[in-house]
């Protein structure tokens, strides 16, 4: 095979060496950002955050390139908000190199429903629903707002168990998509790799390896496993595949990942990695060490005093013991996963200095015949059977509620009594982010310069959704701001069976594996001293229970809908809750956009504003006590509002006397809101 020309290679890639009696190479290529040494391994920052760690974390243990995701960034937040900042590294704040990965196993991976033709790929998003057509040439021009160093081509990718005759057109279409990549790319200083499919067929890999590396790619990679082959067959395609790869080009394994598995890449040639698998089992409490893998989980760790990884010198390794560690892991701290997390991340990082050493001085083959019997290792020190794990019994019902599955494949709890659905369309805990967390501005109020607590009330607990975005929210946050401002989270409900019913069933409610929601079904009561936060529940009449909580600076109004809870829509509750907060620059977050409501709201005080739309709703609802605070947010409700107000037929409660009927008219006309300005 003709190697591609050193000139039009826009990484200027070098190998250095390559090892006697092995594959394994040691190169060098430079991005628009920095010196990349391979082999090279690179964390998956997804969202274009590294799970569970600052950025600070792979800053300072070295690492040169972060991969982020073009279908997740696409959708959220969009490829305009990079555009604005000039692109990915300004707005995360990293200024190092930035591979983005295309989409095309995302889409194959994680939509519902999807649909694949010469033009791309059609799919509906898992955020809101809308459906999304992701080809070549948009796949390549989000990359360029994104503004990473390295893009990859949109490949078609499916299962590695599909049958060879599915997998031929999808190499063939891979191979047509890569070209439509490779023109569309342009003259951007931005390296673009193209990706081989074949699955597991030795002939397609083949076929495939000749139409990819006979275009003029930056690099090369192989995608379309970890995603279901054995072990050996993932060895077996990656050292057939590295040998017909272009020697002059950086070569990629995608998605593949532990420490074993890059060993074995490394020793059959291959430069470039990325898995989420450091952060993912630092959460699940697993740690990669030089005496193998522990399950810090373990209760046989419930008292050891030795260090996790003796070799080691980062923080969980040289401050604490695996006993604090298990216990972080057992109380689902989040400390514990970015301890655990960050060890992982620096475990990766010295495996592959380690192995670039022993390439450039000759000794890998030896180096890689001893270590691979040390990554195979778990539990070494106590090589017991770990006890029977008992298996939770999952409870699908519970009082008047039911655990359902929706068509985009999370679970949502239904009141049986009256068929409402908390959350049907959008995942409840993205719903809750974008609705409630992100137009709290939570950041900026836990920064303001105020003695006193920062008070949330979450009127209408239900299955804990809005509560623990919010707690986890403001964990993350407590990571990266300077500024302690406590937090009381108050959150009003007369019935816990729905919280105790996720509680129940943590396998498809991920929010509740989390200390604080059991706290607050047990005892009420739930204080983290790490992160501020105070989170209290007041059960019962929330009529009453009101008046027992201290005002808020921030209201997140999630009750059931005025169909099933009429009293908690009216305009007298509405102005018992402006009449807690009226001395307070407070604001009312809520998903409602009734035209009665929002006059009763504008009756009782407040001034409203049209929020961000979630679901099937393009826009919801939010109401200040500030009228100035209100006409400073970019989207506030003036006469056009006013007008299909006055259309409507439905202004005001029906159950109202005709002189309180006229008391709220008279106010929303007068409102000051919509005075001529």
């Amino acid at each position: 095979m003709t190697d591609p020309s050193p000139s039009d290679n826009r990484l200027n890639f070098t190998c250095n060496a390559v090892a006697p009696d092995t594959s394994a190479r040691a190169g060098t290529f430079t991005t628009q950002h920095n010196i990349v040494q391979t082999p090279v391994f690179m964390p998956v920052a997804t969202f274009a955050a590294l799970r569970t760690q600052t950025m600070a974390t792979p800053r300072d243990i070295g690492f040169p390139v972060l991969l982020a995701n073009t279908y997740h960034l696409l959708l959220r937040p969009g490829t305009e908000v990079f555009d604005r900042f000039g692109g990915i590294h300004r707005f995360m704040n990293w200024d190092r190199s930035i591979l983005t990965d295309s989409g095309g196993f995302q889409i194959f991976s994680l939509s519902e429903s999807f649909s694949i033709d010469e033009e791309g790929a059609r799919f509906r998003s898992y955020v809101d629903g809308k459906e999304h057509m992701l080809s070549p040439e948009s796949s390549i021009a989000a990359q360029r707002s994104i503004g990473s160093d390295i893009m990859m081509v949109l490949d078609q990718c499916i299962s590695s168990k599909s049958e060879e005759n599915a997998c031929r057109k999808s190499i063939d279409l891979t191979a047509r998509w890569a070209k439509r990549s490779l023109a569309a790319r342009g003259d951007s200083p931005q390296a673009l790799f193209g990706i081989i499919q074949g699955a597991c067929f030795p002939d397609l890999r083949k076929v495939s390896a000749v139409q990819v590396t006979s275009l003029p790619f930056d690099g090369y990679a192989i995608g379309g496993l970890a995603v279901g082959e054995s072990a050996d067959e993932r060895k077996d395609i990656t050292e057939l595949t590295a040998e017909m790869m272009p020697k002059e080009r950086p070569r990629y394994l995608m998605g593949v990942g532990t420490p074993i598995d890059l060993l074995e890449a490394v020793h059959r040639g291959i430069d470039m990695f990325d898995c989420i698998l450091p952060t993912a089992m630092g959460q699940q409490g697993i740690a990669y060490t030089a005496s193998g893998k522990i399950e810090l989980r373990r209760s046989v760790y419930k008292f050891s005093t030795a260090a996790l990884d003796e070799t080691c010198t980062c923080t969980a390794c040289t401050r604490y013991s695996r006993a604090y560690l298990h216990h972080l892991v057992k109380t689902d701290e989040y400390y514990g996963a970015f301890l655990i997390g960050q060890h992982n991340l620096r475990f990766y990082h010295t495996l592959m200095d380690q192995m670039r050493e022993h390439i450039l001085g000759g000794t890998f083959r030896s180096y890689y015949n001893d270590k691979r019997e040390e990554l195979v290792r778990c539990d070494d020190e106590h090589p017991k059977k770990p006890p029977r794990i008992k298996r939770r019994r999952n409870t699908v019902t519970l009082g008047n509620y039911r655990v359902v599955q929706q068509k985009a494949g999370f679970y949502s709890i239904v009141d049986t009594s009256t068929g409402e659905i908390m959350h049907s369309v959008v995942d409840p805990m993205t719903e809750a982010r974008t609705l409630y967390i992100e137009q709290s501005d939570l950041k900026n109020q836990l920064q303001t310069e105020n003695s006193g607590p920062f008070v949330i009330w979450d009127v209408g607990l239900g299955a804990g959704h809005n509560a623990m975005a919010t707690v986890t929210e403001i964990e993350t946050l407590r990571q990266t701001i300077s500024t302690k401002r406590p937090v009381q989270l108050i959150s009003f409900e007369n019935d816990l069976d729905a919280l105790r019913l996720v509680l129940k069933n943590p396998a498809v409610f991920p929010h509740v594996r989390h200390a604080a929601p059991s706290a607050i079904v047990n005892n009420g009561f739930w204080e983290s001293p790490d992160a501020g936060i105070v989170w209290r529940l007041l059960c019962g009449d929330f009529n009453v229970t009101c008046k027992e909580a201290p005002p808020p600076d921030i209201i997140y109004y999630d009750m059931f809908s005025p169909n099933v809870e009429s009293q908690l829509w009216s305009p007298g509750i509405f102005r018992k809750i402006f009449d807690c907060c009226r001395k307070k620059n407070a604001r009312l977050i809520t998903y409602t956009i009734s035209t009665r409501i929002r006059a009763s709201l504008l009756a009782a005080g407040f001034s409203l504003c049209y929020g961000t739309g979630t679901g099937p709703k393009s826009e919801t609802t939010l109401a200040f006590t500030s009228l100035q605070e209100a006409l400073r947010h970019p989207h506030p409700m003036g006469k056009v509002w006013l007008a299909r107000w006055r259309r409507s037929s439905a202004r005001t409660d029906e159950g109202l006397t005709d002189e309180e009927k006229e008391s709220i008219i008279q106010k929303v006309l007068h409102h000051p809101q919509f005075a001529e300005r």
